[in-house]
């Protein structure tokens, strides 16, 4: 009697734990950034398919870049959860303050060293933990590592134009086929616009409505897509951006040119006409000269010794960050030797600027269902995409927190079931020794 109860212990444990093994949870992640959606693109534009998106999943009321509020910067702090000055790419440009010498953006995103400055990307933290990862024009995508590079990526050309429709879905089609046919676990998807609009045309345009229409219409091809492939169970979806966009004011203003008591000479390297943020190098025995010179230039001017930048800004704190560093008020743009900068539409600005506020959507298995969430970080996402993929973090500045009631299932959660499956595997054992035990001291024979 006691040898059966035994073993029947025994047996029940043993079946309690046995389907744990060979399990998995991990499901597919594609993040999509549309650069420089503003966070209330979708107020004046109708936007069923962004609308529909929210019905199904999480938006957030709008999402706080970190500054500087560029692209390269903003979409590496979502891709390594750190501030700018932590992860150093401090700018679109890659500079050498010795020679002078500027790359733009395009050729700044193959130069490697300005990239790998310390910080993982998560493509190289999730292939490092078995993934299979990918980039199709993301910032980022075209450097290396530590000597690594992502598994599969897509650049784009020289002089690339952003805005055709065609080319997206095609893009689209081709995220589908590393998910399927590749079987990518984490794909990073990048459109140029509306940014490219905004700047032309300016935030506030009828042709920025209409590329804000057209992003939304490649929303619904994309959740189209993701259904006809079978995908809809087994892969999560975040769409986000770098920034927002701020018209530009032409009146009033500021060029560095024409300031009282500051000349050019004076500066060994100078990083402007860049929208509304500068770097500057004074020679040297110049550099009190200079600061005070332009510390008092303009009135919508705003002009730091690097030791002196707002701390808020999580910046300046950075081998990289110049002597001087400068940034204008919401609206307005630093012009240097002659004016060079001509867009309707800008970004840059302090990143507690509302228009520098950018969107947050999110549906899949993990995620809730009509669930609109107070503001946060983009520093957070990266925790967020390492929890849905199931990988170990590299140390970051933000935090799973912020974002963790966004999901069905939390971190707790998953913690709670290994717990309850250790507890079970533990009791199959003890019903084993019970069982065994019972056996022997039943003194039959066969």
């Amino acid at each position: 009697m006691f040898a059966s109860l035994g073993l029947m212990v025994s047996l029940l444990a043993l079946g309690a734990c046995a389907p744990l093994q060979g399990t998995s949870t991990r499901k597919k992640l594609l993040l999509v950034s549309f650069d420089g959606f503003r966070w209330n693109y979708d107020h004046d534009v109708d936007t069923p398919n962004l609308d529909a998106m929210a019905r199904a999943g999480v938006k957030a009321r709008y999402m706080t870049p970190p500054f500087v509020t560029q692209t390269s910067p903003c979409h590496f702090s979502l891709l390594t959860g750190k501030y700018i000055e932590n992860h150093g790419v401090i700018h679109n440009m890659w500079f050498n303050t010795s020679t002078g010498q500027k790359l733009p953006y395009y050729n700044t995103q193959g130069v490697s060293s300005w990239w790998d400055n310390g910080s993982l990307p998560i493509w190289i933290t999730a292939q490092r933990q078995g993934l299979k990862t990918a980039s199709l024009f993301f910032p980022g995508g075209n450097a290396s590592y530590q000597g690594e590079q992502v598994n599969i990526k897509k650049v784009e050309r020289l002089f690339h134009k952003y805005n055709n429709a065609t080319e997206w879905r095609q893009n689209i089609n081709l995220v589908m086929e590393w998910f399927t046919k590749d079987n990518i676990d984490f794909v990073a998807l990048y459109f140029g616009e509306p940014d490219s609009t905004g700047h032309k045309y300016g935030p506030e345009s009828q042709e920025r409505k209409e590329m804000v229409s057209q992003v939304d219409q490649t929303v619904g091809y994309l959740r189209k897509s993701i259904w006809e492939h079978g995908l809809n169970s087994t892969l999560n979806l975040i769409i986000t951006s770098d920034h927002g966009m701020e018209t530009v004011i032409k009146e009033d203003e500021i060029h560095l040119r024409t300031v009282a008591n500051f000349s050019f000479q004076d500066i060994q390297f100078e990083l402007v006409d860049y929208g509304p943020q500068g770097l500057l190098v004074p020679k040297p025995g110049k550099l009190q000269h200079v600061y005070e010179a332009l510390k008092i230039a303009h009135p919508k001017l705003h002009v730091f010794k690097k030791e002196e930048f707002p701390k808020r800004f999580r910046y300046a704190n950075n081998s990289r960050v110049t002597p001087l560093v400068l940034y204008s008020d919401p609206g307005y743009v630093i012009h240097g030797r002659i004016k060079v900068q001509f867009n309707k539409g800008e970004h840059g600005f302090d990143n507690e600027v509302m228009n520098m506020k950018t969107i947050f959507r999110a549906e899949g298995p993990a995620f809730k269902s009509g669930l609109e969430v107070e503001p946060f970080e983009s520093v957070n996402v990266y925790a967020l995409l390492c929890e849905l993929l199931e990988i170990t973090p590299e140390p970051h500045d933000g935090s799973l927190d912020a974002t963790r009631h966004m999901l069905l299932k939390s971190a707790e959660a998953d913690h709670s079931t290994w717990r309850l499956a250790l507890v079970l595997c533990s009791a199959a054992f003890l019903g084993c020794v019970i069982g065994i035990a019972c056996f022997l001291c039943s003194g039959k024979k066969y």
